[in-house]
């Protein structure tokens, strides 16, 4: 029936790997249409998946895109992707990056699309990127979905929805997690199975969840395979000791950077101290560098 064993260590189906190996398995079909219909509102008869090749089993695959590229029965191109861990921002919270991808990624796929025999751009295909994001994107909004097309800035007047990027982000669920199940949304339901599957505290909602559609009991029974998977299981651990090591080497460059700043901030206050006549004792008391560090930038100056 596809459920999740109560004890079983479930791979989490948030990893972008375990994601595109659910959703683009050959007898995985009716579950990728049961997902894209909850996203675009509409009903899917059929589904072409574009990209179904699985990168090498190489940590370093991270570099290649775990996206899945598909095309539905009236043309319309969707690539849904699962953001499962943060790319590197600014301080500003405002995930410029992650946002600028997504636009990228957009319209690189939109304008794909073979020129040859279309004679008006506004019978080219509509083009969605959905991106499943682990992490808050939005802070400020409270819905867990949210999607933007081509707005007039002032009045809100729609110019196209040609394109579309959508945002599910997976660390609002809160307030979905209190619903019972016959009342969530097929997307909703979608969401709390990506997002709890591998974690015990939630399995029985997401049982519950699993049971309440064929598709989901289907996607329940390609993650089992997928966790059982010795191979599968070897990767997911490769992959994210590799990750946590790049993470590791980034937070260390930063620190280092940040010391060296520092030093070079004290060394500055220092020579401008010996200008004002100050004492090497009072300096290195200032400053923290040593007598002889203080001593060395006297005889520069």
């Amino acid at each position: 029936m596809g459920l999740l064993p109560m004890g079983a260590d479930i791979l989490p189906p948030s990893d972008d790997r375990v994601f595109k190996l659910i959703l683009t398995k050959q007898e995985a079909k009716p579950v990728l249409i049961d997902l894209v219909s909850s996203i675009i509102k509409r009903p899917v008869v059929d589904v072409e998946v574009r990209n179904s090749e699985i990168p090498p089993d190489d940590t370093h695959e991270k570099a290649e895109r775990l996206d899945v590229n598909c095309r539905i029965d009236d043309g319309t191109q969707i690539d849904l992707e699962m953001q499962a861990s943060r790319i590197q921002e600014d301080s500003d919270g405002k995930h410029q990056n992650l946002k600028g991808k997504s636009i990228y990624y957009l319209c690189d796929l939109h304008s794909s699309q073979p020129s040859k025999g279309v004679r008006r751009y506004d019978r080219l295909a509509r083009t969605y990127q959905v991106t499943f994001c682990s992490y808050t994107v939005f802070p400020e909004r409270t819905d867990y979905v949210n999607s933007f097309s081509l707005r007039h800035d002032e009045d809100n007047e729609l110019l196209s929805d040609a394109i579309q990027v959508v945002y599910v982000e997976l660390s609002k669920l809160q307030e979905i997690m209190e619903k019972s199940v016959d009342d969530m949304t097929d997307l909703e339901k979608w969401a709390v199975f990506f997002q709890y599957a591998s974690e015990p505290t939630y399995r029985e909602t997401v049982n519950e969840v699993i049971a309440s559609k064929e598709v989901l009991q289907m996607a329940g029974n390609l993650l089992m395979s997928i966790s059982q998977d010795e191979r599968e299981r070897a990767v997911f651990r490769s992959r994210r000791m590799y990750q946590t090591d790049m993470q590791s080497n980034l937070a260390t460059a930063e620190d280092r950077g940040e010391r060296r700043g520092e030093r070079k901030s004290r060394i500055e206050i220092a020579r401008n101290a010996l200008q004002m006549k100050m004492s090497v004792a009072d300096i290195a008391k200032l400053t923290g560098l040593s007598h002889d560090e203080i001593e060395s930038l006297r005889k520069e100056n």
